[in-house]
């Protein structure tokens, strides 16, 4: 260990205090300290944190975007419920790129389950089904799925690569988890982990902040940091060789998210785009979720705290919300674009800068827990490549069919939590069952409405859970229940249908 040298790169940096407990630390810690240094390109760090910096103290002083809004327009939209006449082209197109292996998925799953109260990732939450199955299992089996329609369709075997983008703080545990599992039924080489950057959290005069006296205080760069991490660890050139060409990107923590969505590959193909956001009409005006839009003719998700109350509240000739696309982190792009975002436009994007309580040591080096934002840290965001392309298009979807984020424990605030995640998917289930002509009675026999009375927030839906190894959205399940009557809890997977109340379970 040159400590000399690496003194010589802090001191113009101006990051000279990061070793000023290094008499104090243990040769282990003296060791960790210096690699994490020495893995750091300070010009690079101070440069990122000069123009975030900028980029922030601007959009501070900016008035509000509003006035430079446009609503999508309806030419690039495609609607699940407004254009059910050519859904089933969409979804035939969807397949038959499946069967040509020209479909990848990418997991965004960087995130803990801290916010769960739990100390692994969130992907191996289980949030209590009757099966006990994970995100990640979930997921896994939407995917076994979707091979074994196309491939029957088409008449061929065919593969979905499954990239899982993870962080420092969740890759390990999360590649244990699938060797544990031997990767849900999916061969181990079409499941390609790899890990996002880090970044350092820094104080509001630019310097590195120390978590203890010899450790620095490291984050995730957003998932965004995506686009960098497809370059740096040879992704982009691994689904070239396996000559993908769309890929369908999503976060890890909605419960209904319909991976490779053949309807949403199908219909951003049939458009000719390059980048397509899948979306969910915003519920009410004030719905914190940020809205794809165009700005300055330009698209982009507009956060909701960027936006007037007056302009959330603008309705349409059809009486809908105005600005009503609610961005979910489910995003298309085709290869060559995502190609000339990694090579080309990702060293332009700026970092967003988010002010943080970020636990440090004081100039004495006793541990301090700040009760005010003390620092920042800098993050990009998935959608800040919208700007880039060439066709842009817009897929709204249901939320009660695939939206349901899981965020916060059961203890707070009642939503998105892994009870309203659970009973989204149950009441999704629920709905198929009837749709294929199963029926729900009560324990005297007598059927029950199709359309549950959920009045109170203690309401439950009907249990009824179907494997996604059955079906990936409804469909093949006539077969199992098509008029015949049912006892809840209900399962149905690929040993058959169980009924748990008549099986004394």
């Amino acid at each position: 260990m040159d400590v000399h040298a690496l003194r010589r790169r802090l001191s113009p940096a101006g990051q000279e205090h990061l070793l000023q407990f290094w008499e104090e630390l243990d040769e282990a810690q003296r060791a960790e300290l210096y690699a994490e240094l020495q893995a750091m390109d300070f010009e690079e760090l101070n440069a990122f944190f000069q123009k975030a910096m900028e980029g922030f103290s601007q959009s501070s002083q900016q008035e509000r975007v509003d006035a430079r809004m446009e609503p999508v327009p309806r030419e690039v939209l495609g609607s699940a419920t407004r254009d059910q006449d050519q859904l089933q082209a969409w979804e035939s197109e969807g397949l038959f790129q499946i069967s040509q292996n020209k479909v990848a998925v990418l997991l965004l799953a960087g995130g803990q389950g801290t916010r769960l109260g739990v100390a692994y990732p969130k992907g191996m939450y289980d949030v209590g089904l009757p099966s006990r199955k994970t995100l990640f299992q979930i997921q896994a089996e939407r995917i076994l799925k979707l091979q074994q329609l196309a491939g029957k369709r088409h008449g061929r075997q065919c593969v979905i690569p499954w990239y899982i983008m993870t962080s420092g703080r969740t890759m390990e545990a999360t590649a244990a988890f699938f060797a544990k599992h031997r990767h849900f039924g999916l061969k181990e080489e079409d499941v390609v982990f790899f890990q996002q950057g880090m970044l350092p959290a820094m104080s509001f005069d630019g310097k590195v902040i120390l978590e203890d006296k010899g450790r620095v205080s490291m984050a995730p760069d957003g998932n965004g940091g995506l686009y960098r991490a497809l370059a740096a660890q040879n992704i982009m050139q691994d689904m070239e060789q396996r000559g993908v060409w769309s890929v369908h990107v999503y976060c890890v923590d909605n419960i209904l998210v319909r991976v490779a969505d053949p309807c949403f590959i199908g219909f951003c193909l049939q458009k000719g785009a390059d980048c397509g956001a899948k979306v969910v009409e915003k519920t009410n005006p004030t719905e914190p979720v940020g809205v794809v839009c165009r700005v300055d003719g330009v698209y982009q998700v507009v956060e909701y705290s960027e936006i007037s109350l007056a302009t959330a509240q603008r309705r349409g000739p059809d009486g809908r919300l105005l600005f009503s696309a609610g961005n979910i982190a489910n995003h298309f792009f085709s290869v060559p674009f995502l190609r000339d975002v990694v090579s080309v436009h990702e060293p332009r994007l700026q970092h967003h800068v988010a002010q943080k309580k970020i636990p440090c040591v004081d100039p004495l080096g006793r541990p301090l827990r700040p009760d005010k934002p003390n620092g920042i840290k800098m993050e990009k965001f998935v959608f800040d490549i919208f700007q880039f392309a060439k066709k842009f298009v817009v897929y709204e979807v249901l939320r009660e069919d695939e939206f349901s984020p899981l965020k916060n424990a059961d203890s707070q605030n009642g939503k998105d939590n892994p009870t309203t995640a659970r009973h989204a998917l149950l009441s999704l289930h629920h709905r198929w069952v009837l749709n294929a002509g199963g029926h729900f009675v009560d324990e005297n026999g007598s059927r029950l409405p199709a359309i549950p009375r959920l009045k109170e927030a203690g309401d439950v839906p009907i249990q009824c859970e179907v494997s996604p190894l059955v079906s990936y959205a409804g469909e093949g399940l006539e077969r199992y229940v098509a008029g015949r009557e049912f006892q809840a809890p209900l399962i149905i997977d690929g040993a058959g249908v169980h009924e748990l109340v008549r099986n004394g379970l």
